[in-house]
């Protein structure tokens, strides 16, 4: 695997405006594949506050005070994918905001069974190719351009090492 420098976004909320951020939140994902090139993904169906929306997202989620960031991402990835993973590296970090809730999300979910429940979630396996299509074709929302906009260079920036680690030029 050809470990890259890491990339840092700095996003901003476009889709609403914004009034303030009364909280933080230190999140952790990962861009989980498989050893037959198939990437992991988490689909949500939602109807809420920031309006009807199916969308998929990169497994993760929000980091225990005290917990460390690698403790962090394992845990997610049991909860989520029911998958116990060797971590490769970092590929980056990511500073985004949800002006609708007034949240800062730092380096950016728990699937639990009310998530399960209230978004509907359910477990996706796509190439890389038919991943970047699903973040487009779900950037029809304002929370799914949000999301699109978090994470498709994310997934670039993995879809590239993964291309070096091939031996093929990213």
């Amino acid at each position: 695997m050809k470990l890259l420098p890491p990339i840092h976004l700095e996003l901003e909320d476009r889709e609403w405006p914004f009034t303030y951020t009364d909280h933080d939140r230190e999140i952790v994902r990962a861009i989980v594949f498989d050893d037959l090139g198939r990437f992991y993904f988490v689909r949500a169906e939602r109807d809420d506050q920031f309006g009807r929306a199916t969308l998929i997202e990169t497994s993760g989620g929000g980091v225990e005070k005290g917990e460390e960031l690698l403790t962090a991402i394992r845990r997610e990835l049991r909860e989520e994918l029911g998958a116990e993973v060797e971590v490769i590296g970092p590929i980056g970090t990511v500073s985004d905001y949800y002006n609708l809730i007034h949240r800062h999300n730092l380096k950016d979910r728990h699937l639990m069974p009310d998530e399960i429940r209230d978004f509907h979630l359910s477990t996706l396996r796509l190439t890389y190719e038919e991943a970047q299509a699903e973040y487009r074709r779900r950037a029809c929302t304002p929370i799914g351009r949000l999301i699109a906009a978090r994470e498709l260079p994310i997934l670039r920036r993995a879809g590239e090492m993964l291309q070096g680690a091939a031996g093929q030029e990213p």
